[in-house]
């Protein structure tokens, strides 16, 4: 055995679990500040009916399969980041994952941390109906994350989601304040070359296409009577029909110009005004002060939004996995500590 396998061996091995392009981005983030350790990706994946149904096509809408698992894959290959495809090809030391949604059977007895996406969905009826007769937690989609309890710590974008999640039921003492990656340094966003400037930008979402209900003409009328005359931009959801999307939007709003890629957050950053529905890029909209509309209440969500940390979420993240590697005792008896430790510093962020 050469030096360099016994020096792999040695080091502590990270499997880190993405998801969406968002997911994937901010896992990446966060493994360029562990340099010391050997970091792995792999697409999200899931065990048995699940395995079987995303094999088959029938899951092409989530993360699980379609276009959003495929641009995770491109993703991790066009970077050169080691793929491991389902997390078989070692015994991780720690497991770094975007969802808990579903816990998958061969990381049950790993080390855990669970990074926050983004927005989560609101508490609907689905929720309820899952809560109460313990079904599982994909059946309520993203309104359920935080709930699996099957993590070491929760890396949680602000204090008031930290509040959140301990009213759905959330471990307090697993929770910590560290901001997330891709929302934490808005400001940056505005050094971009984006050739617009000044105008309405609408972010879609993937509603009918997660089997919700969306009236996309009402949406699309309405986005016209915000902007009064002022350029129409739609960005589009990356999990959307864009054929469909686009022809709706010709029809209904004839001079808006229609952007099926490109940085979302760079258009953010140039438009006067944002319109979502259900869209983790709100809060963009808000760190940036711009004229906010949401499906959601507003108040709530400048609670809800992201630390401004000058981009250090991924470090915070990165030094909690160190600490989870490398203490000796029962983490759990030493959560508390940390918890207050790192609620203090990223206060004066």
């Amino acid at each position: 055995m050469n030096i360099l396998n016994i020096m792999s061996e040695t080091k502590k091995k990270v499997l880190f679990i993405c998801g969406s392009m968002n997911q994937t981005t901010m896992l990446h983030k966060i493994s360029m500040k562990l340099p010391e350790f050997e970091c792995f990706f792999t697409p999200y994946y899931g065990d048995g009916v699940i395995k079987k149904a995303s094999e088959m096509g029938l899951l092409d809408f989530t993360v699980l399969g379609g276009k959003l698992k495929k641009q995770s894959l491109e993703y991790i290959l066009h970077n050169n980041l080691p793929l491991d495809n389902g997390g078989i090809k070692n015994d991780y030391d720690l497991v770094v994952t975007s969802s808990d949604l579903i816990i998958q059977k061969n990381i049950r007895n790993k080390k855990i941390i669970l990074v926050q996406e983004g927005m989560t969905d609101p508490e609907n009826f689905a929720y309820y109906i899952v809560k109460t007769f313990k079904l599982p937690r994909y059946l309520a989609s993203t309104s359920t994350t935080g709930l699996s309890n099957a993590y070491d710590y929760f890396c949680v974008a602000s204090e008031g989601y930290k509040e959140l999640f301990i009213k759905k039921g959330v471990d307090e003492e697993k929770i910590l304040v560290t901001g997330i990656p891709n929302f934490d340094n808005c400001a940056d966003y505005l050094n971009n070359d984006f050739p617009h400037k000044n105008y309405v930008l609408v972010c879609t979402s993937d509603t009918r296409e997660t089997f919700k209900y969306e009236n996309r003409k009402k949406f699309i009328k309405k986005a016209l009577k915000i902007a009064n005359g002022k350029q129409l931009i739609f960005k589009l959801h990356p999990n959307e029909n864009y054929e469909r999307a686009e022809k709706e939007i010709k029809k209904h709003a004839p001079g808006a110009l229609v952007y099926s890629s490109g940085n979302t957050n760079h258009m953010i950053a140039n438009c006067d005004t944002l319109i979502t529905r259900f869209s983790t890029v709100v809060y963009v909209g808000l760190a940036l002060g711009k004229e906010v509309y949401s499906e959601f209440n507003l108040e709530e969500l400048k609670k809800l939004t992201p630390l401004q940390n000058g981009g250090k979420s991924s470090e915070n993240i990165a030094e909690i996995c160190k600490l989870l590697l490398e203490s000796k005792q029962d983490i759990r008896t030493i959560l508390p500590t940390l918890n207050s430790t790192y609620r203090n510093e990223i206060a004066y962020n």
